[in-house]
């Protein structure tokens, strides 16, 4: 009998990383380079990526503010 499907998908991927030489690379480092966005009032960062309606609901819910008020150079930039 067989290893079962989560074994032969284990040593599929293991030989396949041994032929292309490939490392595991961790998203951790650029996941943190990527926190562009500060709130000004609690200094909160947001992803570069992040849109408008989640910005606006950390500055209402956390902030009881608006938009331009936490995050200037956002409301800035979409103008």
């Amino acid at each position: 009998m067989g290893g079962g499907n989560g074994a032969k998908a284990a040593q599929k991927r293991a030989r396949n990383d041994k032929k292309a030489g490939s490392k595991a690379v961790s998203q951790l480092k650029t996941n943190t380079a990527a926190m562009s966005i500060i709130c000004n009032q609690c200094k909160q960062t947001f992803l570069s990526t992040s849109r408008e309606p989640q910005l606006t609901l950390h500055a209402v819910n956390k902030h009881n503010a608006t938009l331009p008020q936490c995050f200037p150079e956002f409301a800035a930039a979409t103008k």
